[in-house]
């Protein structure tokens, strides 16, 4: 039975293979088929001895393929009936004897080759051919050139065979080709891949060079160094020859190169588009010295730059948006919310309570100078708080008096005549905080601090130390750091003092590869006995040294060879920090492989075997603890290593999530120092950004076993949403605020993270990306990284004695907002449509970049991802991304 069956399937297979041969030839109509038979006339023609017919069939095949019009996705007909003949007219063209029709043959064999060939016989017969107008054969025979010329360049062997001018002369006549017919994206392609951008100067027009110079762009996060410093200063040269001076700043911002920044600067000539150039470089926190300039508005300037006007342009925007009356932290709490709890009498630290509350209070009337807690009885409520408490609640005023450094640094002085020393510190803090991101020509924080910085007591140390490095970060001021490098090697600094300073002069010199902080630091870490540098503060000095080189790349490898002299763990730490802010935003793939690497090491295998030999001198408990203690030093660098994968994949989308899900990873089955740090990486990724999958495992997380990564999730929950208001985010915190009712310190972690989600009342954001992500800005990177590794020793630190640590954010703290003004600075009310930003790389016409808009009145909140565009065309922006503060010009030719 089976057998039949099998036979008869057998039978119907023969059958349905026939009937395919049969109907192939029938599938041609009419006229293929006369095309076919002409075509092979044509062909048979060529391999006959009369050469004087050559050149009409040459001729008459030429005007069949080319008036082959067909999809893109099929090969026109002629090619198709003329493939079996492609070695029959190579051999023709070999045969041949007349120049010119050889010549001519050679066009037909290069266009055949196409379909044909595998090897690169298009490129070669096109080098043998009539060297015709490449786009009159379509633009397909461009595109294949294009490829093979691409192969050519970069085959060690054909590029000896082939003369490379030669290639370049083909790739000048495609570019011209490429750039009429929209595919700019190819042209740039070419060029990259023949190493030849300066070429596109030549042929790109005020009609293509947007979207070219968009391509470059988005490539640059993509390509090896040093190919994007080449993408990026490609850019920056078109952008320049059709005088886009805010679009050339950017890319030279990017470069981080202060004399193309001021060159551009001082090119413009537009006073408008100046005033906007300051405002971008007020943004990213780069200061020009105008005063020897010749500029006339060089006063205004110098205001605008150094963000001056911040201040009042922020209480503009709280008073239309009606939030300017202050808050008080059981707002935020809405404890009314909470089931009460009539069997809980609710045992709760309250001096923890109260430092939580005087964060709280800070972070959520951040800049709009008054709240209800510090400026009613600010004496009474300090002395609410113990110690160290006294110094955080005093500097949460610097937070709430932010950028005002005007008006607020009165405010602030009476604490400094205060006889506690914890309070004084507190105000001397609150100093630096009010000037973080400001310059004032008068420098009031290095008249106050300067005397300060070797006091005898070390609060009033720390709070001098770090309030200048808050003050002047990314200034890199000679003069503020000859005043913090004598702490280092001070008698009386204490390593916590010592870490402090090193993290306030890597604050001060971030990204700038100061020579001087650089030897001061790596000498101090040398000079370090072994039991220092296994203090939780000698990280700091590590930390302080990364900052300096922070996206400089190769720029550290002197130093992370320098390192290397340093015993376990320090060396190990040192390295891992310096090369993870070497590279940070940068995508480096190599990088991250290397961190996941030292990730996956094992290395508590050794330290078992020692401890088994010791078994016999010492006691059960003392070992474990010691062991435990070992264990933690020992991988710590592993912990550093979670957060540079962060680090590194924060620059672009693709790296973001290839980094959640290895995190993830992480999360689940690496070691538990690992895991404690997974929760601050994912932080990292996601600054003020609450994207529903981090939430959910943060959330998760925040419920372990291990408090310590429960204690890390809460806090990067509160950096997630960093001032977001996010509705979801403020109901996962209340339950945790229940579940941790008991334990003190999740329930101050908790209140922080409630703080820092309603930050600045939902008008302010952390993420160290503007400009459409395009900059990343040092200062807020350092200020954000600070912070997350203070996290890594949370119980000495913010749990213990250095909660002050987290005015580090300040740094990062910037407002989200579009304010628009006219082109003498006045604030101007216009219509803005805001929605989602659309990727519209390469996109063919004039795509629309936002989705899903509503249409607001400018001042406007924007939040992570949402882009803004003007609704009419009554004005033209000096800039093409409106963000921050943004200048508009009347359109001469509104409809």
């Amino acid at each position: 039975m089976a057998e039949t069956k099998k036979t008869s399937e057998a039978n119907n297979e023969s059958k349905t293979d026939k009937k395919s041969t049969e109907s192939k030839p029938d599938e041609l109509t009419d006229e293929d088929k006369l095309l076919q038979e002409e075509l092979n006339m044509l062909v048979e023609r060529l391999t006959e001895n009369n050469s004087k017919l050559y050149k009409a069939a040459l001729e008459s095949l030429r005007v069949k393929i080319r008036e082959s019009t067909s999809s893109m996705t099929s090969v026109p007909k002629p090619l198709r009936f003329l493939r079996p003949h492609y070695d029959t007219l190579r051999g023709i063209y070999e045969k041949i004897q007349d120049k010119e029709t050889k010549r001519f043959c050679a066009d037909i064999v290069s266009v055949l080759a196409m379909t044909a060939s595998k090897e690169r016989e298009c490129l070669k017969y096109r080098m043998l051919g009539s060297k015709e107008e490449i786009g009159s054969w379509g633009h397909e025979y461009a595109r294949h050139l294009s490829g093979e010329i691409a192969q050519a360049w970069n085959d060690e062997n054909e590029s000896e065979k082939l003369d490379k001018e030669e290639l370049i002369r083909l790739t000048r006549d495609i570019i011209p080709y490429d750039m009429k017919h929209n595919a700019e994206a190819e042209a740039c392609d070419l060029l990259m891949e023949i190493e030849r951008l300066d070429l596109l100067d030549e042929f790109v027009d005020e009609n293509c060079y947007p979207r070219v110079c968009l391509y470059l762009l988005s490539c640059v996060p993509y390509v090896p160094e040093p190919d994007d410093t080449k993408l990026l200063t490609s850019a920056l040269g078109l952008f320049r020859k059709f005088k886009k001076y805010p679009e050339a700043l950017r890319c030279a911002l990017q470069l981080n190169d202060m004399k193309l920044i001021k060159d551009i600067f001082f090119t413009c000539e537009d006073s408008a588009v100046r005033k906007q150039l300051a405002f971008m470089l007020g943004r990213q926190q780069v200061f020009l010295d105008l005063e020897d300039s010749e500029l006339e508005d060089s006063t205004e300037l110098t205001e605008i730059i150094s963000n001056s006007h911040l201040n009042s342009n922020f209480l503009a925007l709280a008073r239309e948006l009606d939030i300017m009356d202050a808050k008080e932290p059981d707002d935020i709490y809405k404890t009314h919310l909470d089931p009460q709890r009539p069997h809980f009498t609710g045992q709760v630290d309250s001096a923890k309570q109260n430092l939580a509350n005087s964060f709280v209070n800070g972070f959520v009337n951040a800049a709009f100078g008054q709240d209800k807690l510090m400026a009613e009885n600010g004496s009474k409520w300090l002395h609410k708080n113990k110690e160290r408490g006294m110094l955080s609640a005093a500097a949460s005023l610097g937070m709430i008096l932010l950028w005002d450094v005007e008006g607020g640094l009165s405010q602030i002085d009476k604490y400094l005549y205060s006889g506690d020393d914890n309070i004084k510190a507190g105000a001397l803090l609150a100093c630096g905080i009010v000037n973080s991101g400001v310059r004032n020509e008068c420098d009031p924080a290095l008249a106050l601090l300067s005397d300060y910085v070797l006091h005898a007591s070390l609060p009033m140390r720390i709070g001098a130390v770090l309030g200048l490095g808050l003050a002047y970060s990314g200034s890199n001021r000679e003069d503020v750091l000859s005043l913090l490098l004598p702490v280092l090697t001070d008698s009386k600094s204490d390593m916590e003092v010592t870490g402090v300073t090193a993290l306030a002069c890597g604050l001060i010199s971030v990204g700038s590869c100061n020579d001087e902080v650089t030897s001061n630091l790596l000498s101090t870490l040398i000079e370090k006995t072994e039991a220092e540098l296994k203090d939780p503060y000698a990280k700091y000095l590590a930390l302080g040294l990364g900052l300096n080189f922070l996206s400089c790349g190769e720029k550290a490898e002197a130093v992370l060879e320098s390192v290397k002299v340093l015993p376990e763990p320090m060396k190990s730490i040192s390295e891992v920090l310096i090369d993870v802010c070497a590279y940070a935003g940068s995508g480096n793939v190599l990088k991250v492989q290397h961190l996941l690497h030292i990730c996956s090491e094992h290395i508590d295998e050794n330290k078992d075997n020692n401890n088994e030999k010791d078994k016999k001198d010492k006691s059960k408990d003392k070992k474990g603890d010691e062991k435990k203690e070992d264990e933690i030093q020992s991988s710590a660098h592993q912990a550093m290593a979670v957060l540079g994968i962060a680090l590194i994949a924060m620059g672009e989308e693709i790296g973001v999530e290839m980094s959640f899900r290895t995190l993830g990873h992480l999360l689940r089955y690496g070691e538990p120092v690992i895991k404690r740090a997974v929760p601050l990486a994912l932080a990292l990724v996601s600054v003020s950004n609450p994207r529903l999958n981090v939430l959910d495992t943060l959330s998760k997380f925040s419920h372990d076993n291990d408090p310590l990564v429960s204690y890390n999730s809460i806090f990067a929950m509160g950096v997630v949403g960093a001032g977001t208001n996010n509705a979801r985010l403020a109901a996962m915190l209340r339950q945790l605020a229940q579940y941790y009712v008991k334990d003190p310190n999740g329930l101050f972690l908790v209140r922080m993270s409630q703080g820092m989600a309603h930050l600045g009342k939902g008008t302010m954001t952390m993420t160290p990306y503007h400009s459409d992500k395009m900059l990343m800005n040092r200062v807020a990177v350092a200020g954000l990284l600070a912070t997350t590794v203070a996290f890594l020793d949370i119980k000495t630190t913010i749990l213990g004695k250095s909660h002050y640590l987290l005015y580090c954010l300040v740094s990062s703290i910037q407002p989200r907002m579009l304010v628009t003004f006219d082109e003498e600075l006045n604030p101007l009310q216009v219509t803005v449509r805001v929605g989602q930003a659309v990727d519209v790389v390469g996109q063919a016409g004039k795509p629309k970049t936002i989705t899903g808009f509503q249409t607001h009145t400018t001042p406007v909140l924007l939040a992570y991802g949402e882009r803004a565009e003007l609704a009419t065309d009554e004005y033209i922006p000096l800039t093409p991304i409106l963000e921050g503060f943004v200048i508009l010009r009347k359109n001469p030719n509104a409809s």
